[in-house]
């Protein structure tokens, strides 16, 4: 059992504030909870878990952090789900690392992007293309929200994900293609991509801020065949590094 302070300091842990403070995030459910425990057992804080997960912890020699045993009903107490799954982790959040200059590869720099659920894709996206590091904006959503982190699934420790001034960031790029998603830029089908190279995504409703798209280098878009007036910020992302890393 846990006490009422326990379940508390875990419910607290949904507001930004707190998991700055404390440095740990919620990661609920089975299949996320059990792929850190085989990825990153030694990020994983604390466990609280039914006593049926619980049974199967001898599949998880490298387990480090305590468990707490509790019934469904504190796990219902202590779960951002609407249907909480067996077992739920504290973690630790992962330093961020200072990226410099950008050498390799490419690079995703988000400007002031609002909705939690186009950030976890958008994680899990760039975890399948091969991108190791994405540059937010400081008024962008917070990677370790819950709908986020339930979003982005196992991808969210693989990734460097920085907060930062992104004019002093993209300023320091120099000779760096700096790649913009906007409407009515170049067809992405016309662009010879480069690497290394940053490919920056805007805000969903107003896009790119003007002070950013001043300092980037090429204006591209998705071209549009159909009615529909826009792309999911996500959906853009996934197309447009599909053609970057081909």
């Amino acid at each position: 059992m846990i006490s009422k302070s326990d379940v508390k300091y875990i419910q607290s842990l949904a507001h930004k504030k707190f998991r700055e403070e404390e440095r740990l995030f919620v990661v609920e459910g089975v299949k996320m909870v059990e792929e850190m425990l085989i990825e990153y057992p030694e990020k994983i804080f604390h466990l609280y878990a039914t006593q049926p997960w619980a049974d199967r912890l001898s599949q998880f020699p490298a387990l480090q952090c305590p468990v707490s045993v509790i019934d469904v009903k504190i796990l219902n107490r202590i779960s951002q789900l609407k249907t909480p799954n067996e077992v739920l982790a504290l973690v630790k959040i992962p330093q961020q690392m200072d990226i410099g200059v950008v050498k390799n590869g490419v690079t995703v720099v988000l400007d002031q992007l609002q909705d939690p659920g186009n950030l976890g894709t958008i994680i899990r996206t760039c975890d399948w293309f091969g991108v190791t590091n994405i540059v937010c904006s400081t008024d962008t959503v917070d990677a370790f929200n819950h709908k986020t982190v339930q979003s982005a699934k196992g991808s969210l420790l693989r990734l460097n994900i920085k907060y930062t001034d992104l004019c002093a960031f993209l300023s320091n790029q120099e000779h760096l293609p700096i790649y913009a998603a906007v409407l009515g830029g170049r067809s992405i089908h016309e662009v010879s991509f480069q690497q290394p190279a940053i490919l920056v995504i805007g805000n969903e409703a107003n896009g790119i801020s003007n002070e950013v798209i001043k300092i980037t280098t090429d204006k591209i878009t998705i071209p549009k065949i159909g009615k529909a007036e826009s792309l999911n910020a996500a959906i853009a992302t996934a197309i447009i590094l599909s053609n970057m890393v081909k």
